[in-house]
């Protein structure tokens, strides 16, 4: 995946829904077409994502009638870095400064230029990781 500082329409999706499930902990398991309502999220695209959490054991589902999708972990445990990595990838602006996804990039070869994207990859990361779903709940 290509580094994004940027969100995608999926990571904003994913975090949407991981928000709202977070605000109805004690509720158990909501279906995919409440959550969808709720945060106007097209009910497909939230079933893939939602599949993608839970492969990722973010959210536990349960099949049937009272059936639906609920948080797997307290959403003080969930940072927002961990989703957004999960569904985009890179937090940094380019690869090569990238920590998870390094690939050299033509940008190395500009040190000051690589000490700029490394300060911005480090703020966006801290400011990521020390936010959970519950701080934004």
């Amino acid at each position: 995946m290509t580094p994004n500082v940027r969100l995608t329409s999926r990571s904003e999706y994913a975090l949407l829904a991981l928000v709202y499930l977070s605000r109805h902990v004690g509720d158990g398991f909501l279906s995919v077409q409440t959550i969808a309502a709720a945060q106007g999220i097209p009910p497909k695209f939230l079933e893939q994502i939602l599949l993608t959490l839970k492969r990722a054991r973010y959210v536990r589902s349960l099949k049937g009638q009272r059936g639906g999708y609920c948080l797997a972990r307290p959403a003080g445990e969930i940072s927002l870095a961990e989703v957004i990595r999960l569904i985009d990838g890179a937090l940094a602006p380019t690869e090569s400064v990238s920590k998870y996804f390094y690939e050299s990039t033509p940008v190395e070869k500009e040190k000051k230029l690589l000490r700029l994207f490394k300060e911005i990859r480090n703020y966006l990361a801290s400011k990521l990781e020390g936010t959970s779903l519950a701080d934004v709940t």
